[in-house]
């Protein structure tokens, strides 16, 4: 099985409802990837993910690149043997996890000179060494390299990141390509990373210039990191309008329950957060009535699901009241269960906007979500 991507119906707004098709299995889009960060999506086994249909994941090339180290993952079989993963999976470059050093980096045209913060030792991270990296660990999609930036942020500062971005994607794109032909395939698809920061011309010219290098896929980065969500809608709009119609598009790092119908509407097909499973192990959950903190006194005796309109395994089996003795407890059990609903919950209403736009009815069904969200958490 190959790459490819097929656009299967859109509507006027924008939105699109397609088919990925990758060697490890076919994704329908829009979707939602859960993240896991290093070869696992935090208390969840693999075949909890297969069971909750999650077809795509997200893993880490920085965190994985430190540990257990790319060469042992490639000596291993490569990351989907490594993790006993039968799916696909995306691997980013660890450039927001790099942005995220402020204090352990420094930042040239060459790189990102960085310390491990595990035990402090010096790496340097180029547009090569991440497309090395991400070739050793065999994931489907690979990231390239690129500069994200605070926000809000100055326009020279933001004009320089695109700079460096677009050179680094050009070094990356040089480099993969040759890699492929040396090895006469293109194991991954390497998707092209539009900054630009909350500058619609910077994010149109960025987006412009990374399709002159003829990237199988755009994602779109350095956004849903502090700006309002209105703004998010904004660039991400500016940029899809200008990407081909063809191609995967995918925003990074996005978002909360009531956005997410928001995202496919600007005509994205591809979306991550560590939201469904950092909020559970926190013990907020997510459900067709909106937030639930399920640490409050007034379910110490609910016999109700965490969700009565949810069919994952947990809501048919144990109550709010059961759910809220295992956190007040301490029990590792409380966040696996809240984890499983969770991402259950987020890839259950993916599947709802894409029969939503089967149906025409996209723009009822987002209203209808960002209306359970509105009133303050339970």
């Amino acid at each position: 099985m190959r790459f490819s991507f097929e656009i299967l119906q859109t509507d006027p707004a924008g939105a699109r409802r397609g088919r990925l098709t990758t060697p490890h299995g076919v994704i329908e889009t829009p979707v939602f990837m859960p993240v896991g960060t290093a070869a696992t999506v935090k208390g969840l086994t693999q075949d909890a993910l297969e069971e909750l249909g999650a077809g795509i994941i997200l893993a880490n090339t920085y965190h994985l690149y430190l540990r257990p180290g790319h060469a042992l993952v490639r000596k291993l079989g490569g990351l989907h043997k490594f993790m006993s993963w039968r799916g696909a999976l995306l691997t980013d470059s660890g450039g927001y996890q790099v942005f995220s050093l402020a204090d352990l980096r420094k930042t040239t045209d060459e790189g990102v000179r960085f310390r491990s913060h595990l035990d402090g030792s010096e790496h340097l991270l180029t547009p090569e060494k991440a497309v090395e990296i991400q070739l050793a660990l065999g994931s489907d999609i690979a990231m390239v390299l690129d500069e994200c930036i605070e926000t809000p942020a100055p326009r020279h500062v933001a004009e320089a990141a695109l700079k460096r971005t677009t050179e680094w994607a050009l070094r990356a794109r040089k480099f993969f390509l040759a890699e492929a032909q040396r090895n006469g395939d293109a194991p991954q698809w390497q998707f092209g990373i539009v900054q630009g920061a909350t500058f619609p011309d910077l994010r149109r010219e960025s987006a412009l210039q990374l399709l002159e290098l003829d990237f199988p896929g755009y994602a779109v980065g350095g956004l849903a990191i502090g700006e309002p969500h209105e703004i998010t809608c904004g660039m991400t709009a500016e940029v899809t309008a200008l990407l081909p119609q063809e191609r995967p598009r995918y925003l990074m790092g996005v978002g909360r329950p009531e956005q997410l119908a928001d995202y496919v509407a600007r005509g994205i097909d591809m979306m991550d957060c560590v939201l469904p499973t950092r909020a559970a192990r926190h013990a907020c959950i997510y459900t067709s009535e909106g937030r639930v903190l399920i640490k409050n006194a007034r379910y110490i005796e609910d016999q109700r699901p965490l969700d009565p309109n949810c069919q994952c395994s947990v809501c048919r089996r144990y109550t709010r009241a059961y759910l809220r003795h295992l956190f007040a407890a301490g029990e590792i059990t409380a966040a696996i269960l809240a984890t499983h609903h969770n991402v259950h919950f987020y890839l259950d209403t993916m599947r709802q906007i894409r029969e939503a736009m089967f149906f025409g009815q996209l723009a009822k069904f987002a209203a209808e979500l960002r209306a359970r969200y509105t009133v303050g958490p339970a």
